[in-house]
């Protein structure tokens, strides 16, 4: 906040008035005090109203309205006084009403003397962008402030760039005390987009504008100036932002400006501007104007990484208004080119700059890096001496160089582009897309890329299953989904990816498949297969999020107490709902809730009309309850090896039944799964797979491990033993799909308790020892 220190001049004015209204300070009642003000008249009033503008006055402000109200003949050092004394004081909601009185006269004096009162008005700047001011009465007041600060019919209004936050204050430093006439009136023209999107005479003539001298890198400075944030103060805390309100409309104009430039980096700040501005990075304030246009402004880039940055994004941000903008966007784009928003992105995806191989290498120094993307979840960085020997840890000469931390920045980018292929591929089981075969070699098995993605899964070409290296061609291809094969062709498959070590990026062999039951035929519009749960709350809310469902917290509040989580599936086709609702609250937040219903909605137009379960197409139906399933599995407090000693009774039935009760589908694939891994490890003869559990035979003890919770029962007596070992992924089995961490907990469980007399943690062996001493 500018403070400057008041002349000799404003100094006597401002002790000139205290001393005249010093009959306030000794005025307790405030009846009394107001009926003194409307009694004075002239100097005396204007005396008064810099006495009550101080910041002991702060509660005065229906007594500092009645001394504006009757003021005139106000001199630039009465009005510098009063701003000055001002400056201190904080700006609360209706405060505008009697801040324009002030500043009305202010406007009104001559160049001299406005000239005097802007040297001190700087801090009601700041007051008015940081305060609790009404957002619509803050235009008036920017107007008012810029018609003290003008000095000229050329020279920059302050309402187009309000010094309120760092991002303006840096572009007016930049711009100086005379700016150029052409570039004072393109940010004149960029304050007028108070709309998402600019209507075409605005790019017209923001098009004639940009070719002004210095307008170019006058717009590259302004969205470099948006890596810069501004702290503001709430009445809550302290929260950052990149722009204040006042400068909402022009920094989106700034916004499309650089598409209009046809700027070569437009997409990459675009793209790192979109998440800060929707407060994706904690910490930071939304500004929905401010992304809006951004990700408005990436669907009419003409530069086809675009379209590739708004699929990223649209996996990273969660606000609903803008993940319906980003989708807006995709399909104006896909319109404009003839084709549909899955075809435009998969021809959009980025090789950022990788070989058909997928290395890229660059000589740095005398060494040579090599970036290789080596399968779907691997992206290595290796280098080569001088002499022609290979290594993977970054050379000593290499550390501070400015090409490697380019080259890394290349490497995070391309493991962000990985992450959204395998979601956008998995999402494709419920599009249930079919390529032409050279369509598909091309943006698929040829990507350098998705390319990683696609060698990792199973594809059907010619009637049959097949790896991508067998697929026909001239055939039709589509990516294979247990749902639609035979169980004796997905025993195969699952043989062949185990027995050829393929690490699949998602499950697809071993992908459960959830088929419509009598029950749900006899519901018709509801299913309730996975109703009743009792779940972690924190835990469902962030998975569910993780898994693109759009859900609301639970909350002690009005309505709060209940939810229904959303997804749409099938490119946007149908719609899946999951409800759920409060079951314990504990120091006033949801920590615990019940799942209830699934209902499926087609779509009809901009809306959805709920379906019957019948209607509903067998893999988005298998898919969307294959979610549900996951959230049950891993939020259930069945699956909290801890739940039972915290003394809780609620529950405690539902507890017992569900952690050692009968499986549900992802459990059985488990089953299966163990089935082939168990020959193969070390442990396998002390290793038998029931029905439910993995019985293993320790040293002192026989165990069960129940497929579905992971937990573990001592024989005889079925008493429960509290393990929780680290879930890393134990390197010495091989997985062969990246699964939600249970088949690996229970064999890194199994593998512990084979060797039970091994164990040195002492609450384990109290547990084991106690057990068998009793039993015996």
């Amino acid at each position: 906040m500018r403070q400057p220190l008041p002349s000799p001049e404003v100094a006597a004015a401002i002790e000139a008035a205290l001393a005249e209204a010093a009959w306030i300070t000794r005025t307790a009642d405030r009846r009394r005090l107001a009926s003194r003000l409307s009694q004075e008249r002239g100097y005396a009033r204007r005396a008064a109203a810099v006495c009550l503008a101080r910041p002991a006055f702060d509660g005065h402000a229906k007594e500092l309205r009645l001394a504006l109200s009757g003021c005139d003949g106000w001199t630039a050092p009465e009005l510098a006084a009063f701003f000055t004394v001002l400056g201190e004081r904080g700006l609360c909601f209706r405060d505008e009403e009697w801040l324009v009185l002030a500043l009305e006269p202010a406007a009104g004096l001559d160049d001299k003397g406005r000239a005097t009162v802007g040297e001190h008005l700087w801090p009601v700047i700041d007051a008015v962008c940081e305060g609790g001011i009404d957002a619509g009465a803050r235009p008036r007041l920017y107007r008012l402030i810029g018609r003290v600060f003008r000095t000229g019919p050329e020279a920059m209004p302050l309402a187009a760039l309000v010094p309120g936050d760092e991002w303006a204050t840096a572009l007016r430093d930049r711009l100086g005390d005379a700016p150029p006439e052409g570039l004072v009136r393109l940010v004149h023209h960029l304050t007028e987009l108070d709309k998402p999107r600019p209507t075409q005479r605005w790019r017209v003539r923001c098009r004639e504008l940009l070719r002004a001298d210095g307008a170019g890198d006058l717009v590259r400075a302004a969205m470099r100036a948006f890596g810069e944030d501004t702290e503001v103060r709430r009445h809550w805390g302290t929260v950052r932002s990149i722009v204040s309100d006042a400068n909402a409309d022009v920094a989106r104009g700034f916004v499309w400006a650089v598409v209009l430039l046809e700027a070569d980096d437009a997409v990459a700040v675009l793209s790192e501007l979109v998440p800060r501005a929707a407060g994706v990075r904690r910490g930071m304030r939304e500004d929905l104007k401010l992304a809006g246009a951004a990700i408005n402004a990436l669907g009419d880039c003409a530069d086809p990484a675009a379209v590739g940055a708004l699929w990223r994004l649209r996996e990273l941000i969660r606000h609903r208004a803008l993940r319906k903008q980003i989708d807006i966007a995709l399909g104006a784009a896909a319109r404009r080119s003839g084709i549909t928003p899955g075809q435009l992105l998969e021809r959009s995806i980025p090789d950022h700059g990788l070989a058909p191989d997928g290395t890229l290498t660059r000589a740095i120094g005398d060494w040579t890096a090599v970036l290789s993307v080596e399968d779907a979840m691997t992206v290595r960085l290796g280098f080569r001496s001088p002499d022609g020997a290979t290594v993977r840890t970054v050379p000593a000469a290499l550390k501070e160089s400015d090409d490697l931390a380019a080259l890394k920045a290349v490497r995070k980018e391309i493991r962000q582009t990985l992450s959204a292929e395998r979601a956008r591929l998995e999402s494709l089981f419920t599009a249930d897309r079919a390529w032409p075969y050279e369509e598909w070699a091309r943006h698929y098995r040829d990507h350098p890329i998705t390319g990683a993605v696609t060698r990792g899964l199973i594809w059907r070409s010619g009637g049959r299953g097949v790896l991508p290296e067998e697929v026909v061609p001239g055939s039709e291809v589509r990516l294979w989904h247990p749902a639609r094969a035979s169980l004796e062709e997905i025993a195969a498959w699952r043989g062949t990816v185990t027995a050829r070590r393929l690490r699949q990026p998602f499950k697809q062999a071993y992908r459960e498949v959830y088929l419509l039951t009598p029950a749900e035929e006899q519901a018709r519009v509801h299913s309730d297969r996975f109703a009743a749960h009792i779940v972690d709350h924190p835990r469902l809310y962030a998975l569910l999020r993780q898994r693109q469902w759009r859900t609301t917290w639970l909350g002690a509040f009005y309505d709060g107490h209940a939810t229904e989580a959303k997804k749409e599936l099938a490119e946007g086709a149908w719609q899946v709902g999951f409800r759920y609702e409060s079951a314990h609250v504990e120091g006033g937040e949801v920590t615990l809730a019940a799942t209830g219903r699934i209902r499926f909605a087609r779509r009809q137009g901009r809306g959805f009309a709920q379906a019957e379960l019948a209607e509903v197409p067998p893999l988005v139906f298998s898919e969307a309850m294959r979610d549900a399933d996951l959230f049950v599995a891993l939020t259930s407090i069945a699956a909290d090896p801890d739940w039972r000693d915290r003394g809780e009774d609620d529950h405690r039935t539902y507890w017992r039944h569900t952690s050692t009760g009968p499986l549900p589908p992802s459990a059985e694939v488990r089953h299966d799964a163990l089935a082939r891994l168990i020959p193969r490890t070390s442990i396998a003869d002390r290793l038998t797979l029931a029905d439910r559990f993995l019985v293993v035979q320790g040293d002192l003890r026989m165990y069960k491990i129940h497929l579905g919770s992971a937990n573990v029962l001592m024989d005889p007596d079925d008493a429960y033993l509290c393990l929780v070992p680290a879930r890393k992924r134990d390197s010495r089995l091989f997985l062969p799909f990246e699964e939600d961490g249970q088949l690996s907990l229970i064999l890194s469980k199994a593998f512990l308790l084979a060797a039970d007399s091994k164990i040195t943690d002492e609450h384990i062996l109290r547990q084991i020892e106690g057990t068998r001493r009793n039993g015996e």
